[in-house]
C-alpha cells in the first residue's frame, strides 16, 4: 500500500494507518537515491525497484478526482480518513512529482506523475500556508528544470513565489527576518524556496531575501555556548517577542536545514553554507543539546526527536525519511566535491 505512518519503537504502528505526507517524502527519496546511484556506479537498481511505484501509486489514489485535490489520511484497513487533505500534503505531493519528473528514468512513472501534477497544480494557487506554497515551489522549479516550456508551471511559480517574498517583506524587521511572527515547523523549506526559485530565474531580490532568512534561522538555532545545532522546538515553537522553545527537537527540521544550507552553497559557493549544512546534519549523529543520537545504526532507523530528558525512541516515517534524505544530500555533495581521476 505504501509507507505507514508511525512506529512504536521499530515496529509499525498499523492503527495510525499512512499518510501523503510520508508517501510523498518516500517517492522524493527513492527517485534521489536511483538518481545517485546512476550518477555513482552507473546502477540504477534499488534495493527494493518496487519504492518508486508503490509510492506513485499511493499518490495516484490519495487524489480525489472532483475536489482537485489530495487526501492525506488513509487507515489500515484501506478506508480515507477525509475528503480533503491539508494544503501542506498536497504541497508535498507536487514536490515528489516534480521530483520524480525531473529526476527519474522510468518512462511510465514519468507518464503517470505528469498527467497527476497537470491536475493537481492549479490547486495550490488558493493556498495560503506559506509552507504549502514552499513545498509547492520546490517541486515545481524541479518540473521546470526538465520542462522549462510550461507555461501554467511558470505562473503558478511566479505567483506563489511572489507572494512568498511579499510576506517576508512585510513582516522582516531589524531583529526579526523571518516570513512569520513565528517560527514554527518545516522552517528552513521557506528560504531554501526563495534561493531555488531566485536562482532559477535571476531574481537577485528574491535570493537575497532567501540568503538574509536562512542567515537569521541559523544564528537563531545554533546553542549559545557550544555552537552546535539546536532547531526549534515543537512545544510551543518561538513567537515574535517569545522565548523560544528548546524541546521537543524534530528530525525534520534538521534535514530542512540541511537542504536549506547546501541550497545556499550552491548559490553563493561560501563554504559557511557547507558548514552550517554538516552542523544540521551531526545533530542525527550526537552533536546535540543531550549528545545523544538520533540515527540508529542497528535498524537503519531515526528516533522521533529529542525530550528534554531522552530521545523519543519511536522510529516512525517522518523523521528516518528525514535522516535519510539529509544522508543523501551530504553523500550527494561529497561526490560532487570529490576529484575526477
Amino acid at each position: 500500500t505504501g509507507m505507514l505512518q508511525h512506529a512504536i519503537f521499530t515496529i509499525p504502528n498499523r492503527a495510525e494507518g499512512y499518510t501523503t505526507d510520508d508517501n510523498a517524502r518516500a517517492l522524493i527519496f527513492t527517485v534521489l537515491l536511483e538518481q545517485l546511484g546512476r550518477d555513482q556506479f552507473g546502477n540504477t537498481e534499488l534495493p527494493n525497484p518496487d519504492w518508486p511505484f508503490r509510492y506513485l501509486a499511493f499518490l495516484e489514489h490519495a487524489f480525489h478526482p472532483e475536489k482537485k485535490r489530495f487526501r492525506n489520511f488513509l487507515g489500515y484497513d484501506h478506508h480515507w480518513k477525509e475528503d480533503q487533505g491539508s494544503e501542506d500534503s498536497h504541497g508535498r505531493a507536487l514536490w515528489a512529482l516534480g521530483t520524480l519528473l525531473a529526476r527519474s528514468e522510468n518512462q511510465g512513472s514519468r507518464g503517470a506523475a505528469g498527467r497527476l501534477l497537470e491536475f493537481s497544480l492549479p490547486a495550490a494557487l488558493e493556498f495560503s500556508s506559506p509552507r504549502a506554497w514552499a513545498y509547492t515551489l520546490l517541486g515545481i522549479q524541479e518540473y521546470l528544470n526538465s520542462y522549462p516550456g510550461d507555461r501554467d508551471a511558470q505562473k503558478v511559480r511566479s505567483v506563489l513565489s511572489l507572494r512568498l517574498l511579499e510576506m517576508y517583506e512585510s513582516i522582516r524587521s531589524p531583529d526579526w527576518k523571518w516570513f512569520e511572527n513565528v517560527l514554527a515547523y518545516g522552517n528552513a523549506r521557506l528560504p531554501q524556496a526563495m534561493l531555488l526559485v531566485g536562482s532559477a530565474c535571476s531574481d537577485d531580490r528574491m535570493v537575497s531575501a532567501g540568503l538574509e532568512a536562512l542567515d537569521w534561522l541559523s544564528k537563531t538555532q545554533r546553542c549559545e555556548t557550544n555552537r552546535h545545532f539546536v532547531p526549534i522546538g515543537s512545544q510551543g515553537f518561538y513567537h515574535q517577542g517569545g522565548a523560544k522553545a528548546r524541546f521537543d527537537q524534530q528530525p525534520i527540521e534538521a534535514a530542512g536545514a540541511v537542504s536549506a544550507c547546501l541550497q545556499a552553497y550552491r548559490v553563493t559557493g561560501d563554504s559557511r553554507w557547507r558548514t552550517e549544512a554538516w552542523s544540521a546534519f551531526n545533530w542525527f549523529l550526537g552533536d546535540n543539546d543531550l549528545q545523544l543520537p538520533l540515527y540508529d545504526s542497528v535498524t537503519g532507523g531515526c528516533r522521533d526527536g529529542l525530550h528534554p530528558e531522552r530521545a523519543n525512541q519511536n522510529q516512525g516515517a517522518e523523521s528516518t525519511l528525514s535522516f535519510l534524505m539529509a544522508l543523501l544530500e551530504m553523500r550527494s555533495l561529497q561526490q560532487s566535491e570529490r576529484p575526477e581521476k
